[in-house]
């Protein structure tokens, strides 16, 4: 239900940013529009002044009116001389200058009745500005049209600056905000994890206890009878028990030392075929308890490599565990070895109760442990498979798995071999 509240609650707050990030871009849209509106009204005003200043100059306007109505042109700039272009070309210079303004232009000066259907399709056209010059605009309809190629590019320049910054942080304050509520809910599944570990802890420290404490029980109970068979198979399971205890105080303690980096390997030129044989010859009494089979084909041709025998030996006891523990009934085990360049792969397949694929990308994460359903039997702290992957890469490898429900799982180690 808390968790159902903290999503609730990472929901609306995102929903809320991003509606400010609407509204932001919404107001720029808007700012854009008033910057054009403006724009427009300066280059109106421009026109209009060169206008008035062209219509006080009679024969530049008489020669406009010839070129537009004797010789019937489109654009009278095309016939005028070239001072009189310079002419205009100046007034309008000097009046974008007066208004700040500093961008591309072209003008022309055109009679409409000639080129009624351009200049209705200019007319829509947001760069494009006409006014009539007032003093041949009665007798002629001539105008004096003035376009802007960049109108767009000047605005979007004039503004770009304020919008870019706005818009990037408000996307930074939301990227934030969802990586915080991310790495808080990543928290509370951590903290979860770390419950279920520690109640795993106390349960699997109970187990040993409770047989240590039986049988010395046992033996205090029966230490006036002269039974040495008893007593010897009491001593063994309280052995046996504290071997237990020792182990998994070592696999917790191990597995936080090692991500510290305060237990330095001691790596030494290893026989990797002899490690594999060392980790069976271990778990074989396992094995040979639940009635299970080992097949071996150690195909590798190179096999040397440069490691810490001692945690490679555990990674490998771990994963040969596993696939004790969670087989079906009889459990069987098949360790192959071959080569790559420069490389041995060593895999290790059971028929076990396999793993989802929806939980594959987790076996390797610490304290997660894969849920089995109705296996109930099968006890540990989440850290093995951690451990086995810190290891292997420690020593310059991967592993992988490839697993399917019901048909068992398939662990793939690369290792570097040792050069030469």
């Amino acid at each position: 239900m808390k968790l159902n509240r903290n999503i609730l609650f990472i929901g609306i707050s995102s929903l809320a940013l991003i509606l400010v990030l609407v509204i932001q871009v919404t107001w720029m849209f808007k700012t854009a529009k008033v910057k054009e509106e403006l724009f427009n009204e300066k280059a109106n005003m421009i026109l209009s002044k060169t206008a008035d200043a062209l219509g006080s100059d009679k024969e530049t306007c008489l020669k406009m009116e010839r070129c537009c109505v004797i010789e019937n042109l489109g654009d009278c700039k095309l016939d005028l001389e070239q001072n009189e272009v310079e002419k205009i070309d100046a007034i309008l210079q000097k009046f974008m200058n007066s208004y700040n303004f500093h961008l591309e232009y072209t003008f022309s000066v055109i009679q409409p009745k000639t080129q009624e259907s351009n200049w209705q399709k200019n007319k829509t056209n947001s760069n494009v500005f006409t006014t009539s010059i007032d003093e041949i605009a009665s007798k002629s309809g001539i105008k004096l049209k003035l376009i802007f190629p960049d109108k767009k590019q000047y605005i979007l320049a004039e503004m770009g600056p304020l919008f870019a910054t706005s818009v990037l942080l408000v996307l930074v304050v939301l990227i934030l905000f969802w990586r915080t509520s991310w790495s808080l809910v990543r928290e509370k599944k951590i903290s979860e994890h770390l419950t279920d570990f520690l109640n795993n802890m106390a349960h699997e420290f109970k187990t040993p206890l409770t047989n240590i404490g039986l049988a010395g029980k046992m033996i205090a109970k029966e230490s006036g009878i002269k039974n040495e068979d008893k007593i010897t198979h009491y001593t063994e399971i309280i052995l046996q028990e504290n071997e237990k205890l020792r182990l998994q105080v070592e696999q917790v303690l191990g597995m936080a030392a090692l991500e510290r980096g305060e237990i330095p390997l001691v790596k030494t030129t290893l026989d990797f075929h002899q490690v594999l044989l060392d980790a069976t010859r271990c778990i074989s009494v396992q094995l040979e308890n639940a009635n299970g089979e080992l097949q071996m084909d150690l195909a590798a041709t190179k096999f040397t490599v440069l490691g810490d025998k001692t945690h490679l030996s555990n990674a490998i006891c771990n994963l040969i565990d596993n696939a004790i523990k969670y087989a079906k009934e009889n459990p069987f085990l098949s360790i192959r070895t071959s080569n790559i360049e420069n490389g041995l792969i060593i895999e290790i397949a059971d028929k076990g109760i396999g793993i989802d694929k929806s939980f594959q990308k987790r076996i390797f994460e610490k304290f997660y442990r894969v849920p089995t359903g109705d296996l109930h039997n099968v006890k540990g702290f989440g850290l093995g498979l951690a451990y086995v992957k810190k290891i292997i890469e420690l020593h310059g490898g991967t592993i992988d798995v490839s697993s399917e429900i019901g048909y068992g799982a398939l662990f793939i180690i690369r290792l570097p071999l040792k050069n030469d």
